[in-house]
């Protein structure tokens, strides 16, 4: 078994390779394919509260800075010290400039199945931080996003709507 400093390094180095050479996409849907065994029941099933409890699980077993916020059909989450983009920073060979889109490509097709729609701000690449705001309304992530745009115009937010 591969510990986690090296399989975050590991992860790095593979995503920089399928960037410059073409696959990066299909190896995130590849990640996501996997992951649907993990989650897409329960997320179909139990909604944002099977999210919720996924992450809180998540937050757990990864020792990370994540703040969870569940209301009024919002999951609003808020990674304040990702491990994973912290480890991949903290390495010589250099780091990888879609490191962060990993979590949005494996995360994205899943929720879509699960008839759920997320708005995600990577913010800055090189800051292990970034923030979601997950719905099981179309409506009410359509005016997120655009309260968010209004806010902050200049900000690309990725969504799957």
């Amino acid at each position: 078994m591969i510990p986690s400093d090296h399989f975050v390094r590991f992860y790095n180095e593979i995503f920089k390779y399928l960037d410059e050479h073409g696959g990066l996409e299909e190896y995130f849907l590849a990640i996501s394919e996997q992951q649907e065994h993990h989650c897409l029941e329960r997320f179909k099933n139990q909604g944002l509260q099977g999210v919720y409890e996924y992450y809180l699980k998540i937050r757990f077993e990864e020792n990370c800075g994540l703040e969870l916020e569940l209301q009024d059909g919002c999951l609003h989450m808020f990674m304040q010290a990702c491990p994973s983009l912290a480890k991949a920073i903290d390495n010589d060979a250099g780091l990888c400039r879609r490191y962060c889109e990993h979590c949005p490509g494996w995360t994205f097709p899943v929720y879509s199945k699960a008839g759920l729609y997320i708005i995600k701000d990577l913010m800055e690449h090189d800051l292990p931080q970034c923030q979601s705001w997950l719905f099981d309304d179309v409506q009410k992530a359509e005016c997120k996003l655009a309260e968010l745009q209004e806010k902050h115009p200049g900000i690309r937010f990725k969504h799957n709507f």
